[in-house]
């Protein structure tokens, strides 16, 4: 979610880029989480993709992140993912994050998950809500976790965490909020996803 789920995860976008896409020979290890920035496409956001090792097998994985209730027991900055909807395939999820400064921000967010062959992938997409304020939410944000078995080890995983985030108008003073949604938000939500699969 992040934003970190993730955002705090999330809060937490779902389109697989061949650009930003990492194969398992190419994974950092266990200790690194590598984060690239992908390039412009004229959106106004900015499009991040996060990997690493971590020492758990992709069933594992999947399921944690598809804990949500859980999120804000270790997810960066999520104050609460609470399910309210579902359908086939999908699950709706509101997300709350709480900011620094008392900033906070509110968004709905759909899920969908796919465990096929060795691999898993949880998407999502930012569902409006007419119901909040533009400066209480967000204007956009897409995503997925992908999780595969690392080469010659079943029981480590491949992760790789791709994030677009748009907070949409942002006060005066406030540009770190863009920052804290993706690029600096990656890293920690690998970490967090890593010590919360050791703790399990």
């Amino acid at each position: 979610m992040a934003v970190g789920h993730g955002a705090g995860l999330l809060a937490i976008a779902l389109a697989l880029s061949a650009a930003g896409s990492a194969h398992a020979d190419t994974a950092p290890g266990e200790d690194q989480v590598r984060v690239t920035e992908q390039p412009a496409t004229g959106q106004p956001g900015k499009t991040f993709t996060a990997v690493t090792l971590i020492a758990a097998p992709v069933a594992k994985l999947c399921g944690i992140v598809q804990d949500y209730p859980s999120y804000a027991s270790y997810m960066p900055n999520t104050k609460s993912a609470l399910p309210v909807g579902a359908g086939e395939g999908y699950v709706l999820v509101d997300m709350t994050l709480d900011l620094p400064l008392g900033q906070e921000k509110k968004y709905r967010l759909r899920l969908d998950a796919d465990a096929s062959g060795n691999q898993c992938k949880l998407s999502w997409k930012l569902i409006p809500r007419p119901d909040l304020k533009q400066s209480d939410t967000i204007a956009d944000t897409t995503g997925y976790w992908l999780f595969r078995p690392a080469a010659g080890a079943s029981e480590k995983s491949v992760v790789e965490y791709h994030v677009y985030a748009d907070p949409g108008p942002v006060p005066f003073g406030f540009g770190w909020i863009v920052d804290l949604m993706s690029k600096r938000s990656l890293p920690r939500t690998l970490e967090a996803l890593r010590g919360r699969a050791a703790t399990m």
